[in-house]
């Protein structure tokens, strides 16, 4: 003992068991004046710091969170927003973690975890949509087409594993950065950039497709706000920088302080001066869609026009296209029967609108044709990638809506379109992208032999009791089923100024359009495919006895759908089959219809196809010759074609938010997530590249895949500061392509690569000379020119240039 104090480890100052001393190594002693409270203290100073170093994580988690919350508004269910919490939450917490670790060693660790985190989030994805596939084959699957899907699916997108991917990796790496930069480098303010740059992608991968995010944005601004208040408090109270000084250098120190506080809230009120009201101005504009920039599924040429099949299909009636089984309400209706041996057309026209009985036969609805250029009708559709469920239509008011079940598997459909009950509403067993205009599903892989898939659909049936009196709708929204192409036969418009004359209703005016058709003329399975304006002037009133008077189903509806046009109906084309809703459909099977759009109604189905056995009646006996001078009340009125307005012009992103952070903060903390912003936005560039190349070289007939094969060498050049006018021949443009992948001093040889443009070239002539001649194996040839060839051109240039040919983002923007 020395100066009378115990010695180290004594019992008057240790606080082992049973010893009653109250130095240093005790708790405090109770109130009540019991024994004291062992190991409060060291606790306290334990726990206290770790409390205090919270409020920044979960900010972090919060803001990174939140940029799910809002991608989720255009997500169908709570899937996606729950995958992200959890990506904001593992991100962080390894960083929390390994914040003892060498920061070196933090990304590696970091990055394994998501891998776990994003192959469960993938299989719970995968298992969630029912997909088909081991994890191997859906990991590989969402990691080559993440973005396009998700910049193409349909609204709301279901949460598959290639639509959760990119956004579970870029809110992982928004933590990860965003963690490290405020924890480990104590830059708080910076490390909020990256979950502020998620948040934004976030609001602009949403667009226009949904609500304002105000209340989300709100709360972002408010966590950040207590994140960085806390963060504040945390650190010691510093003392006075003039603290020691004399009062010369201290008031001096002072006034430079006061001076650049003074000069910062010049900045800041000066910045919210000028560019406040230019972003006030932005808060009621349309946000930009980045889905405009990307091309969705499109149909094959074959699926274009399905409607120049029926005449082929009915001349191999026995041809098995698909194999259908059918559940479907009890009493609902019943099986219609098998089209007549004479042609494609139902044995009766129990289906009729008028009649609204139970024995409407079973439509499978393969393609809706609703743009007409007086050629030739198209399908037209948008199709977005979609999930199993699909967005519901509203049914008409008083309307009897049936659930029907169908399971279709194909046998000898070929093409991209996938027939389906109208309206499907759920779709297993099979990816699809959909168009909710026209209710038309697609699978974008192509049909093949054997794909079994299931169907849930809402088959509507509208009030027969309202169709009389019912009326049509007019104006913008219909002009695209209202358009008259030019060059409409006069006979035409005679005929159809005839039957509208004593028909006033328009429901009244298409029942004597499929009357005055099923009456006068005749069904058969060898008339020619055609339904150009010529066809069908042929087909109305043309001499019996030279094939006149007689067609399959392609020219009865598109006879009825131009006929209604001229009266003012709007009408489309539908190319489907009938079944017996339990057994195989065959081409014979394939028919196509009408369908006119009434005012709350929607669209109902005409059939103006002759019934079996039935002679019909001379057109002579009820068809007028134009008179001579006819009265001004029976000229047809011209029809008006609505104008489209224009779009609405976008709403440019407003300025970011300027802030007064130093310079060294800004280099040091933000680094890492303006890399991760520059590296996703490279990224997707070069992923929209490389899909728009295999896009031009893979898909389409082979025609079409010469043709992009060419939009390859002309974007090269153009990327090589070489371009070549669209007033140029093939020829002239394979010889400047020559040249351009040239290099100084090869002199007239040049590579064998550059050579190759010119086979290019002639395989180009022949496509546009002569459309149809072109095979496969010449499709292939063009596709390796132009790659040989670009790989070619991009050699010649420099460095520079090289590095940036993969991802410039002309070839995406440039007209083609």
């Amino acid at each position: 003992m020395r100066d009378g104090r115990p010695p180290a480890g004594s019992g008057a100052d240790a606080a082992g068991p049973g010893g009653g001393g109250t130095g240093a190594g005790t708790g405090p002693i109770d109130a009540t004046g019991g024994a004291p409270r062992r190991g409060s203290g060291a606790g306290w100073r334990r726990v206290g710091p770790l409390l205090r170093s919270l409020p920044v994580p979960l900010a972090l988690v919060a803001m990174t969170a939140l940029a799910g919350v809002v991608l989720g508004r255009v997500y169908a269910g709570p899937l996606l927003p729950r995958l992200v919490l959890g990506a904001a939450v593992g991100s962080v917490l390894v960083s929390v973690a390994a914040r003892r670790l060498p920061s070196w060693l933090v990304a590696p660790v970091s990055v394994l975890a998501m891998a776990g985190w994003t192959l469960w989030s993938l299989r719970l994805a995968a298992a969630h949509a029912d997909l088909p596939g081991g994890l191997a084959e859906v990991t590989a699957d969402a990691a080559r087409n993440g973005i396009p899907r998700l910049l193409t699916a349909m609204i709301p997108v279901e949460p598959t594993p290639d639509t959760v991917l990119v956004p579970l990796v870029a809110a992982w790496l928004a933590g990860l950065t965003g963690a490290e930069v405020a924890l480990r480098a104590g830059r708080v303010l910076a490390g909020y950039l990256p979950p502020v740059l998620l948040y934004a992608g976030a609001l602009y991968v949403v667009g226009p497709n949904a609500a304002p995010a105000l209340w989300p944005t709100v709360v972002l601004v408010a966590v950040a706000a207590l994140g960085l208040a806390v963060s504040a408090r945390a650190v010691p109270d510093a003392a006075d920088p003039a603290a020691g000084l004399t009062p010369g250098v201290r008031a001096a120190v002072r006034v430079r302080l006061a001076a650049g506080a003074a000069f910062g809230l010049v900045v800041v009120v000066g910045l919210v001066a000028v560019l406040g009201p230019m972003v006030a101005g932005q808060v009621d504009g349309r946000p930009v869609d980045p889905r405009r920039y990307v091309e969705p599924p499109q149909v094959e040429t074959l699926d274009e026009n399905p409607l120049i099949r029926i005449s082929g299909w009915a001349l191999h009636p026995e041809q098995k296209l698909l194999d259908v089984r059918v559940d479907q309400p009890a009493g609902g209706p019943a099986a219609g029967a098998a089209p007549s041996p004479e042609g494609d057309e139902p044995a009766d026209d129990a289906d009729a609108p008028t009649e609204g009985t139970s024995a409407e036969p079973l439509r499978i609805r393969l393609a809706v044709l609703s743009d007409y250029d007086g050629v030739t009708w198209r399908v037209g559709a948008t199709y977005r990638n979609a999930g199993r469920i699909l967005p519901a239509a509203t049914p008409a008011a008083g309307s009897t809506v049936e659930t029907v079940r169908q399971d279709i598997t194909v046998a000898e459909l070929t093409g991209r379109l996938l027939p389906a009950v109208p309206t499907p509403r759920e779709v297993t067993g099979a990816r699809v992208a959909y168009d909710p205009a026209t209710g038309t599903l697609i699978r974008p892989e192509g049909l093949t032999p054997g794909l079994h898939y299931t169907v849930t659909s809402d088959r509507e049936r509208p009030d027969s009791n309202l169709l009389a009196t019912a009326n049509v709708p007019a104006g913008e929204a219909v002009a695209r089923v209202l358009r008259v192409a030019d060059g409409v036969p006069e006979p035409l418009t005679r005929l159809a100024g005839q039957l509208a004359e004593e028909n006033g209703a328009p429901y009244a005016r298409a029942m004597a359009i499929e009357q005055f058709l099923a009456e006068h003329y005749r069904l058969v399975a060898d008339a020619p495919s055609g339904h150009a304006y010529p066809n069908l002037n042929f087909f109305l009133f043309g001499p019996r006895n030279g094939g006149g008077q007689r067609g399959t189903s392609e020219q009865f509806a598109a006879a009825f759908a131009v006929l209604g046009r001229l009266t003012g109906l709007p009408t489309r084309v539908v190319v489907g089959f009938e079944s017996t809703g339990d057994g195989p459909v065959r081409a014979g099977d394939a028919y196509a219809w009408p369908e006119v759009l009434f005012d709350g109604l929607g669209w109902v189905p005409f059939h103006p196809l002759p019934r079996p056995n039935e002679e019909p009646r001379p057109v002579e006996e009820d068809f007028r010759p134009a008179p001579e001078t006819p009265p001004p009340s029976e000229a047809p009125e011209p029809t008006v074609e609505p104008t489209a307005s224009p779009e609405p012009t976008a709403a440019a992103a407003g300025p970011a938010d300027s802030g007064g952070v130093p310079t060294p903060v800004l280099v040091g903390g933000g680094t890492g997530g303006l890399l991760l912003l520059v590296g996703a936005v490279l990224l997707t560039l070069l992923a929209m590249r490389r899909s728009l190349t295999r896009g031009r070289l893979e898909r389409g007939d082979p025609g079409q895949r010469i043709a992009g094969a060419w939009r390859e060498v002309t974007d090269a050049l153009r990327l090589a500061g070489r371009p070549v006018g669209p007033d140029l021949a093939a020829t002239e443009v394979a010889r400047r392509a020559r040249d351009a992948a040239t290099p100084p001093g090869v002199g007239d040889d040049p590579p064998r690569q550059a050579a190759g443009v010119d086979e290019l070239a002639d395989l180009l002539n022949q496509v546009g000379f002569a459309p149809g001649t072109a095979s496969p194996e010449q499709a292939d040839r063009a596709a390796g020119a132009a790659q040989e060839y670009v790989a070619a051109l991009r050699a010649t240039r420099p460095r520079w240039r090289r590095l940036l040919w993969p991802i410039h983002p002309g070839p995406l923007r440039w007209r083609r």
